[in-house]
């Protein structure tokens, strides 16, 4: 398919590219007021703390600029597919799930929130057997708590189960 044969329902990179040059843009702009309010300068003992930010922020900022500009003055011209109706589907099945899963970790804990989305993946996209599923989903966390909390003494999100368990 050549970049004039699109169909109306695809995503060309336009916005793609404009809503991330925007973001990355206003980003830079927060690491270099951020540098400044923490001095750029040289102390007696070195650098202080903002110097290495507030140049790497000028560069993100200027490479974003760049890409923004330059995206905005080949507008009409621009007609390359970022992704079609059906990436962006593939997308989303992935997307939603997990920013769900991270807003249940704060009311479940991390641990049934990860055995939740596990159990969730494996049964609607690997389609696997119940079984499988309930080892996986139940042995990953159990692993990591082990890991994490056992092992490493780092102590994760924990929910409801956790203290009725009394963890």
């Amino acid at each position: 398919m050549n970049d004039g044969d699109h169909k109306a329902a695809d995503v060309t990179v336009r916005w793609p590219e404009v809503g991330v040059a925007a973001l990355l843009l206003l980003i830079a702009a927060l690491v270099i007021a951020d540098s400044l309010r923490v001095g750029i300068g040289w102390a007696d003992d070195g650098p202080r703390s903002g110097y290495f930010p507030f140049y790497i922020g000028l560069m993100l900022a200027g490479t974003s600029a760049w890409t923004l500009v330059g995206q905005l003055l080949r507008w009409r011209r621009t007609t390359a597919v970022f992704a079609d109706r059906g990436q962006l589907a593939m997308v989303l099945a992935v997307l939603w799930p997990m920013v769900l899963y991270v807003g249940l970790i704060a009311g479940l804990g991390i641990y049934a929130a990860s055995a939740m989305l596990i159990t969730y993946f494996m049964r609607r996209h690997g389609r696997y057997g119940w079984a499988p599923t309930a080892g996986v989903a139940l042995g990953v966390p159990l692993f990591f708590f082990l890991v994490f909390e056992r092992w490493f003494l780092v102590p994760l999100p924990k929910g409801p189960l956790e203290r009725l368990l009394g963890f």
